[in-house]
């Protein structure tokens, strides 16, 4: 085995696994978030912070694998992506750290718990449109000069990544108002059927706006999408989307107790959209500028790592997985039931 040109690619993929599992694991506690001004004060507010309370700070674990896998594996990539992303990095970054200090002191401080209800929505909003930007800015190019960043401090802020950002914060809704579908009962639940079928209306328009401007970023993109015989393979992906989003708005019709699988089939979406994400890139690093190979450490320093992630891994995998499923089941304002 070639170490030096294999060892990229094993790290890209757990970095992409890695950010996917945060996407997906914090996406609905993030959309519980920005829903939470239209659910009602009392009951619904607390039943959908109860359903998510075992396992919100659990699945940030990802962002830090990936963030930290990216550091680790491809340094290059980390010292040119960082100083391009300062602002929307540290704007996701507070906010998730204001939501989490929300989420714990509204329990604890009754009194100002208006307040902290706020600071839950506004933090989770702030967090979820600072990651759809820091996408955004990613996928539109980042100006590299030589070794490093070579654009100014407002290079991230353009029309497309803007439009990224309310898109991953419209899919992060919902995928939070599925969450609640399945996880709560009467009430809270009514609503969140309700709020599926608004958010997945306006997930699906997003999603295709997003996608229809990207191949006009860059040629290469372009090319990856429709140039032949690339479209044989790359138009599997909107027809799964299409065949994906139906099957949504028939899950969300049916009245037979199987309130998982909207959530499942809004799980499948953002996996086919991340599909779509890895075929605009791959195998770059910063997209059109720095493969995963230019942006590699020493093979020694990869394989020393995936020595830890290989033990690690399974391990985290393992408590998340146990944790959902002690957690499983409809939730109230009192706990599980």
């Amino acid at each position: 085995m070639d170490v030096s040109l294999d060892l990229p690619t094993v790290w890209a993929l757990l970095i992409a696994f890695a950010v996917f599992a945060y996407v997906v694991m914090d996406g609905f506690d993030l959309g519980i978030g920005i829903l939470f001004p239209t659910l009602k004060v009392g009951h619904e507010r607390d039943a959908a912070m109860n359903s998510v309370a075992p396992v919100w700070d659990g699945n940030e674990t990802w962002l830090i694998l990936g963030g930290g896998g990216l550091m680790a594996a491809f340094p290059l990539a980390y010292a040119i992506v960082l100083p391009a992303l300062y602002a929307p990095v540290i704007a996701m970054l507070l906010g998730l750290i204001f939501r989490g200090v929300a989420f714990e002191f509204r329990w604890r401080d009754p009194a100002h718990r208006a307040f902290w209800d706020t600071a839950f929505f506004g933090g989770s909003l702030v967090a979820a449109l600072a990651q759809g930007v820091t996408l955004g800015a990613l996928l539109q190019g980042i100006t590299v000069d030589g070794r490093a960043y070579g654009g100014g401090w407002w290079d991230w802020l353009t029309p497309f990544s803007i439009l990224a950002g309310i898109g991953v914060t419209v899919a992060y809704a919902h995928l939070g108002a599925t969450w609640l579908l399945m996880k709560t009962e009467g009430s809270a639940r009514a609503h969140a059927r309700r709020m599926s079928v608004k958010l997945g209306v306006a997930t699906v328009a997003a999603i295709a706006a997003v996608s229809l401007a990207t191949p006009f970023l860059e040629s290469a993109y372009w090319q990856r999408w429709f140039a032949m015989p690339n479209v044989l393979l790359t138009a599997q992906v909107p027809l799964l989307l299409s065949v994906g989003t139906a099957l949504f708005f028939r899950a969300l019709k049916a009245e037979d107790g199987r309130d998982h699988h909207p959530f499942l089939l809004a799980l499948a979406l953002f996996g086919l959209c991340f599909v779509g994400l890895g075929i605009s890139v791959w195998p770059n690093v910063v997209p059109g500028r720095v493969t995963i190979w230019q942006a590699a450490s020493p093979p020694s320093s990869q394989l020393f790592m995936l020595v830890g992630a290989g033990l690690l891994i399974p391990v985290i995998l393992a408590y998340t997985g146990y944790a959902y499923w002690v957690f499983r089941g409809k939730v109230g304002a009192e706990g599980y039931h």
